[in-house]
């Protein structure tokens, strides 16, 4: 797998050479290459099917799906916002590398804190949104930890597949992109 980061900046350049540059985007989007060498397609091990009748289901760059990151899937200790006393939903977030950002969808392993202590109720979440029964108090510090997965679909609305021996298969990239809910 390969996974790069992708920002959208627009750059006016002056006659002078001077540069104005705007950042369009508030976070990345990333972009995952899959390579498949070798898809069987026998009675007992149908892998090119079960590909492309995914890729089909989405119907090619449509639809979206979680992707779980086998190397990057996992928060503990997050630090999601501080309380304001009034506020009451807030998104999850990952810190990779020093940069924060919203996650996908959480998946799993969801603990809550506020303060550092447990919580275990009085809080719901749906995708990447936290949201607490009551707002949690002015000051008051909201962790988490968590299992991520990212939004993605397919980026293009076609997959070739290449026969090179009998019921043996090869899609040479699959590419995948993030989406924002």
């Amino acid at each position: 797998m390969q996974k790069t980061p992708t920002w959208s900046t627009r750059i006016l350049t002056a006659a002078s050479g001077r540069e104005t540059r705007m950042a369009m985007w508030s976070a990345p989007k990333w972009e995952f290459r899959l390579k498949y060498e070798v898809l069987r397609d026998t009675p007992t091990e149908n892998e090119l099917q079960i590909l492309l009748g995914f890729f089909n289901q989405q119907q090619g760059s449509f639809g979206s799906f979680l992707l779980i990151d086998p190397d990057d899937n996992q928060a503990t200790g997050q630090t999601i916002a501080v309380g304001d006393g009034t506020t009451a939903s807030f998104t999850l977030v990952r810190t990779f590398g020093g940069y924060v950002e919203p996650v996908g969808a959480v998946v799993g392993g969801l603990t809550i804190y506020v303060n550092g202590a447990r919580q275990t109720s009085g809080y719901s979440v749906a995708g990447n949104a936290l949201t607490f029964s009551r707002p949690p108090a002015s000051g008051a510090v909201i962790s988490a930890d968590f299992q991520y997965a990212f939004l993605v679909r397919f980026k293009d609305d076609a997959i070739t597949a290449e026969r090179f021996l009998r019921q043996m298969w090869s899609v040479g990239e699959v590419n995948l992109i993030t989406v924002r809910g």
